[in-house]
């Protein structure tokens, strides 16, 4: 059974505890497998292969955390989901993992004609293999994952050109609005996002983990970008 939780707007900061908490919950068994659907005030969020330094020239509050990738940049408008899943029950395979994760979003913004894409080499997804609409990022600690994904709906796109956004110049970066050419609201793009994602990952039997995983668990960044 999975749990869909819609945290609304909320500080990053916030969040973040927020969200360690329920990987806790999730490692002990307490709580089922969980999407945390939210939007967060400006920030910039640095993984583990980022720079605290070069990001901050964007302007906003740089925040390092344990997920893979570079720095990425969060804002209103912008629907960032943190999939809180148990991939003991899904073979342990945190690149299939991604991969699902990346085509939720595909398949989320197809229903507005947009074609998206995982292009190789580079991870989120992207339009015509040139333009940047969504970022992934993720940890797994026991084998539970946590962080996500941040799909950029009807986001101020200026505040990514002050930075290298995972890596790369900030005019790559698109959204949903800017491809159909028309306001699209985050509330709009729930209800999809959320139907692709348990087309994924509802249909899972979630385990704790064995006593032996829980004594040698670590955080761990995945394939990110």
């Amino acid at each position: 059974m999975l749990r869909v939780v819609d945290w609304g707007t909320r500080e990053y900061s916030e969040a973040l505890g927020a969200m360690r908490d329920l990987v806790r919950a999730r490692r002990a068994g307490e709580v089922a497998d969980t999407l945390v659907l939210v939007e967060h005030p400006p920030v910039v969020t640095v993984g583990v292969e980022g720079d605290d330094g070069a990001a901050a020239a964007s302007g906003v509050p740089v925040v390092a955390v344990e997920r893979g990738g570079k720095a990425t940049y969060h804002g209103p408008g912008q629907l960032v989901a943190y999939p809180v899943v148990d991939l003991d029950s899904r073979g342990r395979d945190v690149r299939a993992f991604v991969h699902d994760l990346e085509a939720t979003v595909v398949q989320t913004i197809a229903e507005w004609g947009v074609g998206g894409a995982h292009v190789p080499g580079r991870r989120g997804v992207w339009v015509d293999g040139r333009r940047k609409i969504a970022s992934v990022g993720v940890a797994v600690e026991g084998w539970v994952t946590f962080h996500g994904t941040a799909l950029n709906v009807d986001i101020d796109l200026r505040p990514f050109e002050r930075f290298h956004p995972c890596g790369f110049d900030g005019p790559v970066m698109t959204s949903l609005a800017r491809e159909t050419g028309r306001p699209v609201s985050v509330a709009a793009t729930k209800p999809a996002f959320v139907r692709a994602f348990r087309e994924r990952f509802g249909a899972s039997h979630p385990a704790a983990p064995t006593a032996a995983e829980e004594g040698a668990a670590r955080v761990a960044p995945a394939p990110s970008g």
